[in-house]
Order: C-alpha cells, then sequence, then structure tokens
C-alpha cells in the first residue's frame, strides 16, 4: 500500500515539473543575498497563493510559509528551502551590480518545494496522513556581509545573523515537531547522508592603531602589522586544536583606513570559528581572542571583537536518518545511497533546529562543479527538482501515515540539548560577546582572554 502511494505522490510531483523549472529559471537569474531576498520573497508568494495557499509573512524580513492541515491529529512537520544566495564575482552568472549568484543551489530547493507544494494540491495527495506539513522558505542561510546583519541587529530587526534562527525568534518553528531540508549536491540520482556538521562563532574585529607619515613609522601604530601579527599568532594555534573537533578557522581582512603614504590605523576582519561542539567552539574561540589581544599588545594597538551566535554544530537524529534512508532506498536503490562517515567541516543553521527538534540535513544531487564556485550551476534537473521534491513528499507521508506512527516514535524518543526554543535561546545568547582585547596600565598592558 505504501509503495502504491509513493508511486502517486512521485507522479504528482512530474505532472508539475514545469512549474518547478520555471521556479527554478527565475530565481536564478535573480539571486539576492541574506535579508535582501524581496524579490524572491514576492515571486515565491505570487506563486504559492496562485496555488490557492493562504500565507503567513515573517514582516520585516523575507521569508514565509503555509501550513497543510491533513484534517487528522497528529504531529507538524517542517520542510523548509532556501531563499539567498552567496557572492561570487568570479562566476560568470553573477549578478553585476551585487556579485550575487546562486552558486549554492538554494534556487533549486525553492523550485522542489514550489513542485511540493503543488503536489500537495491533488486530490488524494493527504490521503492516509495524520498531522500537519508546514512548507517554509527561509532567508539568510549564507553566513556573509556581518556588517550588514549586524546594522539590522542594531536596529532591532533580527536578533540573530543566521535565517532559521531567527526565524525560531520570530515563532515560525512554534509547534514543529520535526524539520527537514534536502540541499542539493553533486552527481545524479543520489543522495547522501552524514552523522552531522560543524557549527560555528561570527567574529567582526576591528584593529586600530595610530597613523602617521610612512616616511617616520616610529610616529605610529601599524594596525596592519599588528593584524599580521595576530594572523601569525592564529595559525600558531592551530595543531593544538585536537582533530576530532574539527576546528576551522578563516579570518579575512575586509577593510583598512589608510594610504600609501601614511600607515595605516585601522584594519577590520571577519571570521568564524567552526567546531563540531559548542564547548569546542567556544573554545578555540577564547583562544583566537586571546591571540588578537596579545598582537594588538605587541604593536601597542588596540582590537575590539565583537562575537555573535552563528550556527550550532548539526544533530542529525538517528531514528529519522533511519526513516530518510529507507526513503531514499526505496526511490533510488541502495546503491545510490551514500552514507558518508565524515564529520562535516561546513555549517547550516538546520543545526539550531537540531537543538530543540528532530533534524535532519542531507544532500540530493544535480550540482554541476563545487559548491560556492564558479562552476557551481545545476546541471541534471531531475536529480535537483523532481527527485528532490519527491524524496521530501514521500519523507512527509512515512512520518505522517498510519496516525503518524512513525512521527510519533521519533518525537517520543528524541535526544535534543534543549527543551524548548525559548531555553535554547537563552544559551545561544552567551555568545555574544563586545571585547576591548587591551588595557593599557602604567606598567605594561592588560589583555582580554
Amino acid at each position: 500500500m505504501q509503495e502504491e502511494r509513493r508511486i502517486a505522490l512521485c507522479k504528482w510531483i512530474d505532472k508539475h515539473f514545469d512549474l518547478m523549472d520555471a521556479v527554478e529559471k527565475e530565481i536564478w537569474a535573480h539571486p539576492e543575498t541574506g535579508y535582501k531576498e524581496w524579490r524572491t520573497h514576492a515571486y515565491v508568494k505570487q506563486q504559492m497563493e496562485a496555488l490557492g495557499y493562504r500565507i503567513t509573512e515573517v514582516g520585516d524580513i523575507p521569508g514565509l510559509m503555509t501550513e497543510i492541515d491533513t484534517g487528522r491529529p497528529g504531529p507538524t512537520v517542517a520542510v523548509m528551502a532556501e531563499l539567498d544566495s552567496i557572492v561570487n564575482t568570479s562566476h560568470p552568472a553573477h549578478d553585476p551590480e551585487t556579485g550575487a549568484v546562486h552558486a549554492c543551489c538554494h534556487h533549486a530547493q525553492c523550485a522542489a518545494l514550489m513542485g511540493i507544494a503543488a503536489a500537495l494540491k491533488e486530490e488524494g495527495a493527504l490521503d492516509g496522513m495524520s498531522g500537519r506539513i508546514r512548507l517554509m522558505f527561509v532567508p539568510a542561510e549564507e553566513l556573509l556581509e556581518l556588517e550588514y546583519r549586524e546594522e539590522l541587529r542594531q536596529k532591532g530587526i533580527i536578533g540573530y545573523y543566521g535565517g532559521k534562527v531567527e526565524l525560531m525568534r520570530c515563532g515560525f518553528f512554534d509547534g514543529v515537531d520535526i524539520s527537514l531540508m534536502l540541499h542539493t549536491g553533486g552527481g545524479k540520482g543520489i543522495f547522501t547522508l552524514s552523522p552531522g556538521q560543524n557549527g560555528c562563532i561570527c567574529k567582526r574585529i576591528a584593529i586600530t592603531g595610530k597613523t602617521s607619515h610612512a616616511a617616520t613609522p616610529y610616529n605610529a601604530i601599524n594596525a596592519l602589522y599588528a593584524a599580521e601579527t595576530a594572523l601569525a599568532a592564529v595559525n600558531a594555534l592551530r595543531e593544538t586544536f585536537h582533530d576530532e573537533d574539527h576546528i576551522r578557522v578563516h579570518p579575512i581582512i575586509t577593510g583598512k583606513r589608510g594610504t600609501v603614504n601614511n600607515i595605516p590605523d585601522l584594519i577590520t576582519m571577519e571570521s568564524y570559528i567552526r567546531g563540531a561542539s559548542v564547548e569546542a567552539m567556544e573554545d578555540a574561540n577564547r583562544r583566537v581572542n586571546r591571540a588578537f589581544a596579545g598582537a594588538a599588545a605587541a604593536l601597542g594597538a588596540q582590537v575590539h571583537i565583537s562575537d555573535r551566535p552563528g550556527y550550532s554544530p548539526v544533530y542529525n537524529d538517528a531514528n529519522l536518518y533511519d526513516t530518510v534512508k529507507e526513503v531514499m532506498t526505496s526511490l533510488v536503490g541502495a546503491e545510490n545511497v551514500k552514507e558518508s562517515k565524515e564529520w562535516g567541516t561546513g555549517c547550516t543553521d538546520m543545526g539550531n533546529l537540531s537543538c530543540v527538534m528532530p533534524a535532519l540535513h542531507p544532500h540530493g544531487s544535480g550540482m554541476h562543479g563545487h559548491g560556492h564556485g564558479d562552476d557551481c550551476y545545476v546541471e541534471d534537473k531531475h536529480s535537483a527538482l523532481t527527485l528532490a521534491a519527491q524524496f521530501q513528499l514521500c519523507t512527509c507521508e512515512a512520518l505522517l501515515c498510519d496516525n503518524a506512527v512513525s512521527a510519533r516514535r521519533i518525537i517520543a524518543e528524541k535526544h535534543t540539548l534543549y527543551p524548548d526554543i525559548k531555553t535554547y535561546l537563552k544559551a545561544l545568547d552567551r555568545q555574544t560577546a563586545d571585547i576591548d582585547g587591551v588595557t593599557y596600565l602604567e606598567d605594561g598592558a592588560k589583555l582580554y582572554y
């Protein structure tokens, strides 16, 4: 019986390929970065309303959702797609004004979710399911343009840099019991499962010195040299990180103040501190802060460090993993379901959700090239759109069929770090800090670390 249901659901997805194809092309042609996805938001809203859905919008930021009630009591499963792009000016399809491009293939996620929405309007699509399916188009998964996001935070428009955790704050995940999202990946006709992924803390750093004529550097404090010393200190720390913590630190210089004939007195930087656990991230972050403070003190400079919560590590739910693997296998065969044993060192705000509810973040296929690279685009639309939509819809059916017995078991046996969203956000806020790294005393310098 379940096999027959899956065949029917897959046929309904097939029926709406032209819609998915049109959505993929439209969003690809108009990329927008996080919290700026207003054109994409409006387009998705228009398409969803054309399908007959009542839409709930976040408000001050992009993002929208609809909830489909089966008419029978049961849990709520959230299925998501991401609205935002990255910036890569070397990609041939980048927007010439903003540098934005969907070299992350989030546009394919949106197209697949639209196919799911269309299929769920078919007569009989909800037969046998109990509970609710919440379809969500979420903003700002890519953690970039941190200065812009801090401006939004200072204005009270957002509380967090990442889209899903911000929507948690806004109440968009209230009542959700299980969350699922499929990220487009490479290959054709395959799915990939992994044990989990890193989380991260976001950093903005400003090193200030004292300018003078470049011919008299002894009258100055060179902020660039302080930054170079800090980067060398951070690099010296790398061999002290435990391999199993998967620490990644990758600072970039984002700005400077100075001219070629004046000593630079301001260097600004951004970085993540990535790690496989909250404890490992926070420990590495303290060490990096100490390295920046020590380097600034060595040159007589000052460093201001702004730490903000990024993403928590992804803890894929074991029982949900098993359900998803069974659905994938039924669609493409066991030989095309890849189970990676490697911990993922990238980050996603699905990790924030996994701290409070059963969640899973597997990868699909259909992408050409390397994620975020200048060769990245959707190559195989059957994999990236049709198969992705079929998998997610069939997973909803697997979770919610037979009085949602599978979903109820997953919820009953969950092991999350925090009992609810409110408790989790309170803990997450402890990662927020604004630090002046050096206090100069008459007899020397005192470091913050």
